[in-house]
């Protein structure tokens, strides 16, 4: 009798598991996402560090040496050996990148050759200052009559730290 009691209490049948219903949402759910997703493309830009101002350089290798130097009042222009180029304070809307573009352009007239540039940052300049500025470095546009002509500038760039103007810290 024991033992048909304990017989009583397991069950012989095996319960079957439906996942149609779960195979269906599949069906209908990968097809959908994959229409949906958003196929983004990597762009990288390699950075390099300037090389310090304070180093010695010897007459012969005194060539162009195009530095932009960003600070929160205004955007310089200059070369490091011969000083500043052009200084292009601030407008109501922000920084000036239209004038620091057609800088740009007439400075690559001179410098076809040059490829590189340095952008040096004051303390707490926004990020987003950083990539216009570079865009701006990187790429002049004009429009055209049909379409925008893109001519590259100076496509290597670096990044530093700007240094300290005099009436500061």
């Amino acid at each position: 009798m024991l033992r048909n009691r304990r017989r009583g209490r397991y069950n012989d049948d095996t319960a079957e598991l439906n996942i149609t219903a779960f195979m269906n949402l599949m069906v209908i759910l990968v097809p959908f996402l994959l229409i949906t997703a958003v196929f983004s493309r990597l762009a990288i830009l390699e950075l390099n560090l300037p090389g310090s101002s304070n180093e010695p350089v010897a007459q012969q290798d005194q060539v162009f040496q195009l530095e932009i130097i960003v600070r929160m009042d205004k955007i310089e222009v200059g070369d490091r050996n011969q000083g500043l180029l052009g200084v292009y304070p601030n407008t109501e809307d922000g920084y000036d990148y239209t004038a620091l573009s057609l800088k740009l352009s007439q400075l690559k007239e001179r410098y076809p050759a040059k490829t590189d540039a340095s952008i040096l940052l004051e303390q707490d300049i926004a990020y987003d200052t950083l990539v216009q500025v570079m865009d701006r470095v990187r790429v002049a546009e004009e429009i055209g009559e049909k379409s925008i002509i893109r001519t590259d500038l100076f496509p290597d760039i670096s990044i530093g730290d700007a240094p300290v103007t005099g009436g500061g810290a």
